[in-house]
């Protein structure tokens, strides 16, 4: 896998972590063009860490992620260690991503990229963590990647709808903080 600036990731075989798309990952990072700079990225549901090291590669200035699997979260770390500069901070956590956004909950992000197992059943969960917790920044975003076809809407306290976009097999849904 290639990402900003011709650099490899390593990836784990199988499906286990379902990479996003190349053309999905080049959407977001031009809708979000100016925001990346400086910006504190979490990534959710981080697979091998693609868009964390995508946004550090682009100059965020923290990236931390979330996983469940040991393995992946080893992938991370060797992914994110070979973008990342002497200014950035990274952090990986592994664990159940509801529990573990509470360990957040003195942080503020200003981009968040959720992209859980479409059939997980972890959109509301994590959405509410996250509005709960107050971990996004007032002027942040989130991106939530789905499935069109099985994605019902959200309606959230705290968060709102920004926008949506779709990419074949895949849509985004942009939140952000709803007084």
């Amino acid at each position: 896998m290639r990402i900003y600036g011709n650099r490899i990731l390593k990836t784990l075989p199988g499906q286990l972590t379902r990479p996003t798309s190349a053309k999905v990952r080049e959407a977001l990072f031009n809708i979000w063009q100016g925001a990346i700079v400086d910006c504190r990225w979490l990534d959710l549901c981080a697979g091998n860490g693609s868009m964390g090291a995508e946004a550090l590669c682009r100059g965020a200035k923290e990236a931390v992620a979330i996983e469940q699997y040991g393995r992946a979260c080893e992938i991370i770390k060797q992914n994110w260690q070979q973008v990342a500069n002497s200014a950035q901070e990274f952090q990986i956590i592994r664990g159940d991503v509801v529990s573990k956004l509470s360990t957040l909950s003195e942080k503020k992000f200003d981009r968040i990229y959720f992209d859980p197992p479409y059939n997980s059943g972890l959109y509301e969960p994590v959405l509410e963590a996250i509005a709960t917790y107050k971990i996004l920044d007032d002027a942040g975003e989130i991106a939530v990647e789905h499935d069109p076809k099985l994605w019902q809407p959200l309606n959230l306290r705290g968060l709102a709808i920004s926008r949506e976009k779709s990419y074949g097999n895949t849509a985004l849904t942009f939140y952000q903080v709803d007084e």
